[in-house]
């Protein structure tokens, strides 16, 4: 099952996707990663998808990946006397934490700590910022507004706040208990909803306990404001274009996706672009030409990742969404304008000799008849260096640990294989003679490069580099230390 593309794809399980035949045709279209959605079912229903990737998994060869997405808190108002009502542009509305049903001048929002972090002039966004309100007078209990911009407000719609760091922690009661039951039930990776502040990260990496790799949703002002500490405490980041582009003036995102894009890849860490990628998809079996062409931004801006949510997960074309977002990919990575851009973004900055050594693998690479550059790790981190090199050549990762192999199906370029555990050199470059072989990167004639740490089976050891022949009987004759 090798790939004809770099970027990774991932995929959201969901009522459209939840059977052993859809799952494995997502798999088989091109979805690398498959994300289980907490907000979205029980307990038995993750568990029973979580078994079924497992069986693809096992029935493929393939390593799989699985992210599980905790929902964080979801701020909402209360409900109202008639369901609904309609509010007009400059009409006073207050908000404050009585039980009673709300009417056309009031309803409750049971949330003191929103009141607690309010000022004079903050945005209050409702129902996806349909609705704007611009708090004029606040205290512990209330929060009087004015109407910004009208409409209808229903039961329990969703409240943005924009403007102010609110002090509420990324795990709810409920992420807590999903996070124990997924890492217990074995994802590899935990992406946390609603992060402002890096210590959101580390409380979520302390209750892990080293069972899945964290990754950031980047989807408040806040966190963009404190990107660099977040990304440094991070394992990964999705940027998540749905509620960034509801608290931020949507003109505002793309600049921003950017950034974080090209800062996660400068940090070697996984970054993944999310939220509406093919969203007519889940009524068409055909997107839009602007889905195309931000599926297309995001892998010209070279991440790691695009993600498909309710496409898969609820719609009526799941299969036809991998499809096109595969197509697209390797469209665009045939296009010798992404390697212009791609090459132009590459950090020059070399600060360790793991890095002297990706890099060097990367420049043998491309300078000589080189098919794969194959890199045996323990943790992963030397394939995240080398997939941030962004070579042309495909990149073999190569471990004897199954999760980290799971793990790195989330790394632009990686094709993951489990091996034996090595302890010599030479052992290294058979297996990754073996496997280029195996795998169809490399034939007998051909060569490879393949780097590892000496000595063996310890992480952050990456200072070994050899151009190989992927013949065993030269390895075999040559000479190794």
């Amino acid at each position: 099952m090798r790939r004809l593309r770099n970027v990774k794809i991932v995929a959201t399980l969901g009522p459209a996707s939840s059977s052993y035949e859809v799952i494995r045709a997502l798999f088989e279209a091109g979805a690398d990663v498959f994300r289980l959605n907490m907000s979205h079912g029980s307990h038995d229903d993750i568990r029973a998808r979580h078994e079924i990737i497992r069986r693809i998994e096992s029935d493929t060869g393939r390593p799989i990946g699985i992210l599980a997405d905790l929902q964080g808190p979801k701020l909402r108002v209360g409900v109202f006397a008639n369901d609904s009502e309609e509010l007009a542009e400059g009409a006073p509305f207050r908000l404050d934490l009585s039980d009673a049903p709300g009417d056309a001048t009031r309803v409750n929002l049971p949330h003191p700590e929103i009141f607690a972090a309010l000022e004079p002039g903050a945005s209050l966004l409702v129902n996806d910022g349909k609705i704007r309100l611009r708090v004029h007078e606040c205290g512990t209990d209330f929060a009087n507004c004015v109407v910004e911009v009208g409409g209808t407000i229903s039961n329990r719609k969703g409240v943005n706040v924009p403007d102010v760091v609110l002090p509420l922690a990324a795990l709810s009661a409920k992420d807590r208990k999903d996070l124990e039951f997924i890492c217990d039930l074995g994802c590899d990776w935990l992406a946390l909803s609603f992060v402002q502040r890096p210590e959101d990260v580390t409380e979520a990496r302390d209750l892990a306990k080293g069972r899945a790799a964290i990754l950031s949703k980047i989807e408040k002002p806040a966190a963009v404001k404190a990107y660099d500490a977040i990304l440094e405490a991070s394992d990964g980041i999705m940027v998540a274009r749905g509620d960034l582009g509801v608290e931020l003036p949507v003109q505002a995102v793309p600049p921003i996706q950017k950034r974080l894009v090209r800062l996660a890849r400068a940090a070697a860490k996984p970054v993944i672009v999310a939220t509406q990628m093919l969203e007519s998809m889940i009524d068409s079996p055909v997107p839009t030409r602007a889905e195309v062409s931000d599926v297309a931004t995001a892998i010209y801006e070279g991440a790691d990742a695009v993600m498909l949510s309710a496409e898969s997960a609820a719609g009526h074309y799941p299969v036809e969404a991998v499809t096109t977002m595969n197509n697209v990919a390797i469209s665009v990575e045939s296009d010798s304008t992404y390697r212009e851009v791609i090459e132009a973004s590459r950090s020059a900055k070399r600060a360790s000799v793991a890095d002297a050594i990706v890099a060097a693998a990367r420049e043998i690479a491309e300078s000589t008849p080189i098919k794969a550059i194959c890199c045996f790790s323990q943790t992963g981190t030397t394939v995240s260096l080398v997939a941030r090199e962004r070579p042309r050549v495909p990149i073999m990762a190569l471990t004897p640990l199954m999760e980290t192999a799971r793990r790195m199906t989330l790394t632009w370029g990686t094709h993951c294989a489990i091996t034996e555990s090595q302890h010599r050199f030479k052992g290294a470059v058979l297996a990754a003679a073996k496997a280029a072989r195996q795998y169809g990167f490399a034939t007998e004639d051909e060569q490879i490069v393949v780097t590892a740490g000496v000595p063996f089976n310890r992480a952050g050891t990456t200072n070994i580099l050899r151009v190989a022949p992927c013949d065993e009987r030269r390895i075999v004759s040559a000479e190794f230390e």
